[in-house]
């Protein structure tokens, strides 16, 4: 079996922090990731099947890790060596193929009773990532008994695993978890109907999530940020009726809900700037999660409205005075599980997320594809994707499959 594989190593982590503030994704280079030749895994319980991937796709909280900038938050949440990998559509041993839901909840733990978040079909907030009859990990691609999709095989139990429709590519299935995360992010928001939403950042994340709001909630006006040409263009097509650079979002938000501004008079601006608004968006979603992004959503949410906190975020730091002040809920969307739909009924989030990527053909989100070997290349153009007009890059692994198999 082919697979990378992630090690504790902190000297190594440390050199790949180093390299990845210096330009993003190098820490491929120098981290505590490698490519490695070992023999097949075996089974972590009787249930557990294996999984042979065809495409897996490379995430945001992938690159944070290798570039050395994950939370330590994660630390016990995980164990060690793992391979990562959580975007997945791949063979089973009788050909069929599977799209992967990799969060390891309870039943694939094998605990019963359920925790209670599992047994509400909250499964991304299970209770039990650490115990059970496997390692620790909040899902397959960072729990040391599974492997993840970035190798040739790698074991799912048989909750994880969703049946792909033969008129789906490789390309749309890969889409379907990425896809999942916007979906959950959308309804979690609970806009209003006919409300104003704002989401920041035009990435993987922010597109997916434009696509579902525009899908499946009843917004009167969607407002995007974007840096990049080809990021505006998508958002556009995608749904966003006003796409913006980030340092225009005050304006774009203002404009559309025809509030007003606070503005900053310093020396350094004596024409003053936009500090904030009076009122502003009902909801934000932040697909960024940085220290300037969640402050931008503060500033332009109305008093008693919603943030919705969708991109990973690390250490940052925050004036939350605008989140007492104005009443503001701040909440965070972390992957899937059950979704309540307008009309009360219980839907699975994949199930929703196949359905979007079919009808919003979100397969175009797929920029790139690399084999295993050039997983360096591959992580450099993943962590600059937007400065070089891509979204979602992923491992081409059928060629690989194909190798072994013979």
């Amino acid at each position: 079996m082919k697979a990378l594989r992630f090690k504790r190593n902190i000297p190594r982590y440390a050199a790949a922090k180093i390299a990845g503030n210096i330009k993003p994704g190098s820490g491929a280079s120098f981290g505590p990731i490698d490519l490695i030749q070992e023999e097949s895994p075996k089974a972590p319980g009787e249930e557990w099947v294996r999984v042979r991937p065809r495409l897996s796709g490379i995430c945001g909280s992938d690159l944070a890790t290798v570039d050395g900038k994950s939370a330590r938050y994660f630390e016990p949440l995980v164990s060690f060596p793992f391979t990562p990998g959580h975007e997945v559509v791949g063979d089973l041993d009788d050909n069929s193929r599977v799209v992967l839901e990799p969060v390891l909840s309870c039943t694939s733990r094998n605990i019963s009773p359920t925790c209670n978040p599992c047994s509400q079909g909250k499964i991304g907030n299970c209770e039990n990532v650490t115990l059970g009859e496997i390692s620790p990990g909040i899902q397959t691609g960072s729990c040391h008994d599974t492997g993840g999709g970035w190798a040739t095989e790698f074991y799912a139990h048989p909750s994880q695993l969703h049946s792909v429709p033969d008129e789906f590519s490789d390309e749309a299935a890969v889409m379907v978890e990425p896809t999942a995360c916007g979906v959950h992010a959308a309804l979690a928001a609970e806009l209003p109907n006919e409300g104003v939403v704002a989401i920041l950042g035009s990435g993987t994340l922010g597109q997916v999530t434009i696509s579902a709001l525009r899908h499946l909630t009843n917004p009167k006006t969607i407002i995007s940020t974007a840096r990049y040409p080809e990021q505006k263009r998508l958002a556009a097509e995608l749904g966003s009726d006003i796409v913006v650079s980030p340092d225009e979002i005050h304006r774009a938000v203002r404009r559309a809900c025809g509030t007003k501004a606070i503005t900053n008079v310093s020396e350094n601006s004596p024409e003053g700037r936009v500090d904030r608004l009076t009122g502003g968006a009902d909801v934000v979603i932040d697909c960024v999660g940085t220290s300037k992004s969640i402050s931008d959503a503060l500033s332009i949410t109305k008093p008693k409205g919603k943030i919705v906190l969708v991109g990973m975020p690390s250490i940052v730091e925050l004036e939350l005075t605008p989140l007492w002040h104005r009443e503001l809920q701040l909440i965070g969307a972390y992957t899937y599980g059950t979704e309540r739909l307008a009309n009360g009924e219980a839907v699975n989030t994949f199930d929703l997320a196949f359905e979007l990527v079919k009808n919003a053909k979100l397969e175009k989100l797929v920029s790139a594809c690399y084999p295993l070997n050039n997983y360096q290349e591959a992580l450099k153009h993943a962590a600059n994707a937007g400065a070089r007009g891509a979204f979602k890059i992923v491992f081409d692994l059928r060629d690989e499959r194909e190798r072994n198999i013979k």
